[in-house]
């Protein structure tokens, strides 16, 4: 599945790479997130429970700071699994200045489901991930525009 889109954050660049590179300030956004393990400085560990539809797993994600190139570019790499699903992601961001000292956010994301959550289906699995994905960014938007 792919998703992509762009957030707009009132807050200046060097801040929002600050705070979207630090894994104890960014996992806490994630919905579900129980635990951030940070292994160095471009590994770390989550865990997460997740629900889709009916089902509910709890996920442990190894996730890779792959490419940094402050403060204006990231590419992250997970690899998951729960009880019987496994998950593939690989994410960008690439931060731009926006309007009055702000800061815009383009983000892609591609993400390889198999096992009992893939089972439910697409429609369903995509649309909970938007719903999750928009809290994610009420969530960065609400810590840095404070």
């Amino acid at each position: 599945m792919h998703f992509e889109g762009s957030v707009e954050i009132a807050a200046p660049r060097d801040r929002v790479w600050a705070f979207v590179i630090d894994p104890n300030q960014v996992g806490p956004c994630g919905p579900g997130v129980e635990s951030v393990e940070v292994i160095d400085e471009t590994h770390f560990r989550s865990k997460a429970k997740v629900g889709v539809g009916y089902i509910s797993a709890r996920f442990v994600v190894d996730l890779e700071m792959a490419e940094l190139d402050a403060p204006n570019k990231a590419v992250i790499k997970a690899r998951g699994q729960a009880p019987g699903t496994a998950v593939d992601a690989t994410a960008s961001m690439n931060l731009r200045d926006g309007d009055a000292g702000g800061t815009v956010m383009d983000w892609v994301a591609d993400v390889n489901i198999a096992g009992t959550i893939a089972s439910v289906g697409a429609r369903l699995i995509e649309g909970t991930a938007n719903k999750m994905i928009g809290q994610t960014f009420t969530c960065i938007r609400t810590k840095l525009e404070a």
